[in-house]
């Protein structure tokens, strides 16, 4: 994934809602790890809106590619 794009794509995977992880790493190191089954998604989304957000953003702005993993929640659970 291009580092423009890497905000936009950690966002709409948090607005869904049913991840368990992301994580991004680049050349096949972790550089972040973000845990999201914490709850109500919408609390998640507002604890990260700042700092981990910004964090993410500072990133994709000095890389070229990197990728995104993310663990989903299995339904039922």
């Amino acid at each position: 994934m291009q580092g423009h794009s890497l905000l936009n794509h950690i966002q709409r995977s948090l607005e869904r809602g049913d991840n368990r992880r992301i994580c991004i790493l680049d050349e096949e190191r972790s550089i972040l790890e973000i845990p999201v089954n914490l709850g109500d998604p919408a609390v998640l989304a507002s604890m990260l809106k700042a700092p981990v957000l910004a964090a993410i953003k500072a990133f994709g702005t000095l890389t070229s590619e990197c990728v995104v993993e993310v663990d989903m929640a299995e339904k039922g659970s």
